[in-house]
Order: structure tokens, then sequence, then C-alpha cells
């Protein structure tokens, strides 16, 4: 069943039909940004340590092919702009973290050894964090069909009926 308390998106209310004949609202236009990518190597920087050299260049790779695949996209039917730099920079870096969050896990498995016997790995915890994070940027970017749906473009309410004007 779907969520009742999120909108459909709008290209789902025309494909499916709309009996209740209510407006279907478009998504916010916000001024087109020139968005320029991150220099990676400052967010994932260079270490003395071989493996986490490894890692970080592997994360820096990871952030870099996400900003390139959806910098683009939301550029065009999102309308990102030069005010959301910061948040989609903290989107590319969080599922990033989640991809060494999720190659340590398989590296080391679920469980390891503990001072008190076999314990869940610590990047489980973790990765949970992450994924709570990269939900939030979901919603906020737009990047989820509901997500699309509950963004309303501004000037959108009409102050005559407003009572308290």
């Amino acid at each position: 069943m779907a969520d009742p308390h999120r909108k459909r998106p709008a290209l789902q209310v025309v494909r499916e039909g709309n009996p209740g004949k209510r407006p279907v609202k478009a998504g916010v236009v916000v001024p087109p940004g020139d968005l320029a990518e991150p220099d990676w190597r400052e967010v994932f920087p260079a270490s003395k340590n071989r493996s986490i050299r490894g890692e970080n260049i592997r994360a820096r790779n990871v952030a870099r092919r996400e900003w390139r695949r959806v910098v683009p996209v939301l550029t065009k039917t999102a309308g990102l702009g030069d005010v959301d730099e910061a948040l989609v920079r903290d989107y590319c870096v969080c599922v990033a973290r989640l991809d060494q969050c999720e190659r340590a896990i398989s590296r080391d498995g679920l469980l390891m050894a503990g001072e008190r016997g076999w314990q869940k790995h610590g990047a489980t915890t973790i990765a949970s964090a992450y994924r709570a994070q990269l939900k939030v940027y979901v919603r906020e970017l737009g990047l989820s069909p509901s997500a699309r749906a509950g963004i309303k473009p501004p000037g959108d309410d009409d102050g005559d009926d407003d009572p308290f004007d």
C-alpha cells in the first residue's frame, strides 16, 4: 500500500488519472547554477597509511562518479542552483562513506571477535547512520518520485483568501 501522507508525483497523477480534478502542482524552479565539482582530494586526503590511502582513493572515485551522475540530471529536472552545491557535495560524501562501510563489512564480516566474544561490526552502526542521512538527502534533493511531488513552487499561495494578512 502506498504511503497516504506523501503526494504522488505530478507525472504519476497524469498517467493514472486525476478523478478529483484537483490542480496538478509543478515542482519548484530555481535559477540554474553552474556547479563546479569539488576537489575530492581535499575531502578524502592522502594518507601515509596504505589501507586508508586506498580507501580514500576509492571514496574519491565513488563521490566523483555520483556527482557526475546526479548533478546534470538535477540541474535540468529540478533546477539545481548554486545554493545547492554544499548539499549535493555532502550527499556525494555520504554515498562514498556508505560504500566504505559496506566494503568493510564485506571484507571483515558482520561479526567480529571482541573483548566479550562475538560482536557486530562497528561499520554496521555507521552504515545505518549514513543510510538515515542519505534518506534525508534524497528527500531534500528530490531524488525520489514522492520527494519531487512534495516540493511546492514559490508564490503558490493566494494572499487574497488569508484572513491574517
